[in-house]
Formats: C-alpha cells, sequence, structure tokens
C-alpha cells in the first residue's frame, strides 16, 4: 500500500510541525517546505561533485564501484522504504538522506581522516559537521542569506546523525536529544547501504570469495535459499538475489524493533520522539550483534585489504601535501577562498577547499603543484 493511501503516524514529521527556517522565506501556501528542500539539494554544486567522490572504491578503479552519489542514492531508497512501512514521512527521510553526505571530502574515509588530522588544533573536521556547513554556510546561489536555508528538521538532523563511522559534532542543534523519527531512519538506512553495497563492490572487486562470505551468518542464510534454487551458478551471477534477501531482512528488523520501541514508550509526537532518551529506530538486540558482526567481517577483509590500503595511502599523501602546501602559500587559494581567510581563519578556508573537491580535481591540483611539467 502507497505511503500516500495510508494515515501518517502522529510522529511524523509534517510541514504544519516544523521549526521552520533560519531565514525568513515566503512561499505559495500549497508549496511543500520539505518539496523546496529537495529541490535546493538537486541543484547544489556539492550534490553534483558527489558522482565523482570515493565511497570505498577509487572510482577509477572500476566504473561499477559505487561513487558517494550512488551510495547517497541508495541510503535515501532505504529511508523511503523504511518510512513507507513505519507510515512516516517518506519524502522528509529521503530528504535527509540526500543531505547527509554533502560534506564528504574526497577518497572517502581516508579523506576525512586526513583532514580530521589536519585539523585536530584548528576545531577539527568531521563530515557531518560538514554537511551542515555546506547548507549553512558554504552555497550560497540567493542573495538574501548565505547557506541553502532549509527547515530545522533536516539540519537537526544530520547534526545528530549517527553510525559507526559518524558522530555528531558541537552544532547547537546535537543538543542531547534524539533526532526526528525520518532522520533516525536515514542514519539506520546509511548503515544498511553501506554494509550491503560494500559486500557487493567488494566480490565485484574480486576481495572477497564465496567461501570467505560464508563466515558471516547473515550471508549464509540469505544466500541459502537462493543456492538451493541455481547451485551451478557462480557468486557474481547471484550476489544480487542475496543480498535483497539479506537487505529485507535487516529492513523487516528495524520495522518490527521500531514498532516495539514507539509502543513501549507510548510515543505520540515528534517532541516524543525528541525526547525519548535513545533511538527509536534501531536494530534489535538479537539482529545488532550479528550486523555487528558483519560490519567486523568488511573491516578485516576488505577495509584493510592491501589494495584498499595502497589506495589510501596515495590518498593520504594528495590531501596532506595540498594542505600544507595551501598553508605556506595562502595565494594559491582561489581568490573566493581567499578572501574569506581573515574571517573564517587560514586552515578552517583550506579544510573548505579540499574537503569540496572531487577526486579528480584533487589529483589534478596535485599534479598542477607538484608536477613540474603539468601546465597550471
Amino acid at each position: 500500500m502507497s505511503q500516500t493511501m495510508r494515515e501518517s503516524k502522529p510522529y511524523a514529521v509534517t510541514s504544519v510541525s516544523s521549526r521552520g527556517r533560519e531565514h525568513s522565506e515566503h512561499f505559495p501556501r500549497n508549496v511543500d517546505p520539505y518539496a523546496i528542500d529537495r529541490q535546493r539539494v538537486l541543484h547544489s554544486a556539492a550534490f553534483r561533485r558527489l558522482e565523482y567522490k570515493t565511497q570505498v572504491f577509487v572510482i577509477s578503479e572500476h566504473d561499477h564501484f559505487r561513487t558517494r552519489m550512488t551510495h547517497t542514492l541508495e541510503v535515501a531508497s532505504v529511508a523511503r522504504r523504511l518510512c513507507v512501512a513505519l507510515q512516516v514521512n517518506g519524502a522528509v527521510g529521503e530528504l535527509i538522506a540526500l543531505t547527509h553526505d554533502l560534506g564528504h571530502p574526497p577518497f572517502g574515509h581516508a579523506g576525512e581522516v586526513t583532514l580530521a588530522e589536519l585539523m585536530v588544533h584548528h576545531g577539527g573536521f568531521e563530515h557531518n559537521a560538514q554537511s551542515l556547513r555546506v547548507v549553512e554556510y558554504l552555497e550560497h546561489p540567493y542573495p538574501a542569506f548565505r547557506g541553502l536555508n532549509m527547515t530545522h528538521e533536516v539540519r537537526e538532523s544530520l547534526a545528530k546523525h549517527c553510525t559507526l563511522y559518524d558522530s555528531p559534532g558541537s552544532h547547537p542543534l546535537a543538543d542531547g536529544t534524539q533526532a526526528p523519527i525520518e532522520g533516525q531512519i536515514a542514519n539506520l538506512a546509511d548503515r544498511i547501504a553501506y554494509d550491503c553495497h560494500d559486500l557487493e563492490d567488494a566480490i565485484g572487486a574480486g576481495l572477497l570469495e564465496e567461501a570467505d562470505l560464508c563466515e558471516v551468518d547473515l550471508w549464509t542464510n540469505a544466500a541459502e535459499p537462493v543456492r538451493k534454487a541455481h547451485a551451478h551458478l557462480s557468486l557474481a551471477a547471484v550476489r544480487r538475489p542475496i543480498l535483497d534477501r539479506l537487505e529485507a531482512k535487516l529492513l523487516g528488523d528495524v520495522v518490527a524493533e521500531a514498532r516495539r520501541r514507539i509502543a513501549a514508550v507510548k510515543v505520540a509526537s515528534i517532541d516524543d520522539v525528541r525526547n525519548c532518551g535513545q533511538p527509536v529506530v534501531a536494530f534489535s538486540p538479537d539482529m545488532e550483534p550479528r550486523i555487528a558482526g558483519l560490519e567486523s567481517f568488511l573491516l578485516e577483509r576488505v577495509y584493510r585489504h592491501h589494495r584498499l590500503i595502497r589506495m589510501d595511502d596515495k590518498a593520504r599523501r594528495f590531501i596532506t601535501e595540498l594542505f600544507n602546501a595551501y598553508v605556506v602559500e595562502r595565494g594559491m587559494l582561489p581568490p573566493r577562498f581567499h578572501r574569506r581567510i581573515d574571517d573564517q581563519g587560514l586552515h578552517r578556508v583550506i579544510c573548505d577547499y579540499i574537503a569540496g573537491m572531487t577526486d579528480r580535481f584533487c589529483q589534478d591540483e596535485y599534479k598542477r603543484l607538484f608536477e613540474p611539467f603539468e601546465r597550471m
């Protein structure tokens, strides 16, 4: 049954319950404010750049590996499915998912770790905080204000975004309360999406064989009926139906656990969700150790694979040397960044510049600065 045919729960985010925008704007009465937000995200330069930013595997390695853009779209799809199942605002869940990685730097996790190290004495770096910085300051297509002036609920959910690899920053909206339920759904959707698609990409990259995957009970349970029906086919030929079953298992668990938690604490409003003391959207106690086992497997067998370590080391070198070069000679920064130094500080401006780069631009800039016969 479609969400439009089902009554939304009273704790769903709605345009009526929204806490509005930081800067006052006037729109036609029948325009959904979250539709305005979605349009602004999709039109932003930061969103377009996600197409050429690494998720796990450097995009120049293969055309079929996930990019930060395709990861974002998969998170949005999972978020909408969960929102529909829980009868909350699917458009808002999808919107938060589309926005959650706008601040991610080039070269995936290696890029984030490197910028965090370089900024440790200059205010730090964390990509969720940077996503907020993108929508609140760095994007500025409208003359009346900096940023995209997005609704409170989207900004709040970004400030409270938390997964295995993400933690909330010190933003005023990270006030110790929980995100709206759609924001919590985006959190879990992020985790489900990267667990499943990193498995698929690792298989496609030849990093994992079927015998390796037998160590993961979530995989073996999902694979058993598929393998019975298609015993003669290669792993590459059956990985998608297996992953579809695995994802459906995870989604079903999250929906059942969320319903249990909502009923247990008698959630009846958005503020009830915020003040609940713990997320209402989560894996069940039985599922959490199983998904943690899958993630430990990915960490050991994929993320620490020598091929990824080699790529990560190269990425760290690109970013570190560029950063230090700009510190030594700030005049190499583009004028629009250079003009912000007195107000924002040299290191923060350099961090903003590098975080906004795509993998390709970062590599090209490295060549321009450090290869003597490269054109400037």
